[in-house]
């Protein structure tokens, strides 16, 4: 079964009911990945934009993507969605002698969390005191357990599953680094999350997390797919760790100025606004 994001599920239903969509949206997925999947896939994409009068997106990856794929610059709009910098804020924790790794994205392929188990078990070799807390759940759970098993690191890894937005920023709280080994995102909200908590982060190097993570200020990037990158990343990070605070609450300071949901939410009106403009033109 092929899953359409939503611009290419967008096509599908304009040309079975004729209905122009006003606004169209993109979160990531749909333009980084299934745009260039096949000629269907690129036409639906470039069949939705050309009729939609206004489009959302939650980075300037995006907006480029959607740019080229013939959507016009001056209908877009950037909204990178952000957080709750309230509920998300600095706390105690995190604050013991156990260096604690934080993964919150979903254990399926395109999340790359295979990626993290196989370095933390390069790193859990040589340094005793590394933890990892892996929240969530899905379809790479046995093979997950089968390589921290197999190497002799499950006592040290945790999975508390599934977990509720309110608990949310004790786990982030309560971790010295979040890791990210995700092939594609946009504006990633649990990356904005952690940073909002005050936390560093060590993320793939792809172009939506670099609009968010400077190497060295807010923590640091690794080759998408890359191993043994990761694990030299989270070495760097041991041997820096007193450079870390200081990370966390640079991180902290870019959330409040680019991802707080109160001063963004406004944009996604001008969206609608723009739309309206158009569509009445």
């Amino acid at each position: 079964m092929i899953q359409a994001g939503p611009i290419q599920r967008a096509a599908f239903l304009v040309a079975l009911s004729g209905f122009r969509p006003l606004v169209s949206a993109s979160w990531g997925y749909d333009l980084l990945h299934d745009a260039h999947r096949n000629a269907l896939w690129t036409w639906a994409t470039r069949f939705t934009l050309a009729r939609s009068a206004a489009m959302v997106g939650d980075c300037d990856t995006i907006r480029k993507l959607a740019v080229f794929y013939g959507m016009p610059d001056h209908r877009i709009v950037t909204f990178p969605w952000g957080v709750d910098i309230e509920h998300f804020s600095p706390g105690e924790g995190g604050e013991n002698s156990a260096f604690r790794l934080l993964s919150t994205r979903s254990w399926e392929p395109i999340y790359g969390v295979e990626l993290i188990a196989r370095a933390f078990v390069r790193l859990a070799r040589v340094y005793p005191e590394v933890r990892l807390t892996m929240l969530g759940n899905g379809s790479q759970a046995g093979a997950l357990r089968k390589i921290f098993q197999g190497d002799g690191v499950l006592e040290r890894v945790s999975f508390p599953g599934q977990s509720r937005r309110a608990d949310l920023p004790r786990f982030y709280r309560s971790a010295t680094l979040y890791v990210s080994a995700s092939h594609s995102d946009g504006s990633s909200i649990s990356l904005l999350e952690a940073m909002a908590c005050g936390r560093p982060a060590l993320v793939s190097d792809i172009p939506g997390n670099r609009e968010w993570v400077e190497p060295g200020v807010h923590g640091w990037l690794f080759t998408d797919g890359d191993v043994t990158g990761l694990a030299q990343a989270l070495n760097t990070a041991l041997d820096q760790r007193s450079q870390l605070p200081a990370m966390g609450r640079a991180a902290r300071v870019l959330v409040e100025r680019r991802a707080d949901w109160r001063a963004n939410f406004p944009q996604l009106l001008d969206a609608y606004q723009l739309a309206i403009k158009h569509t009445n033109r």
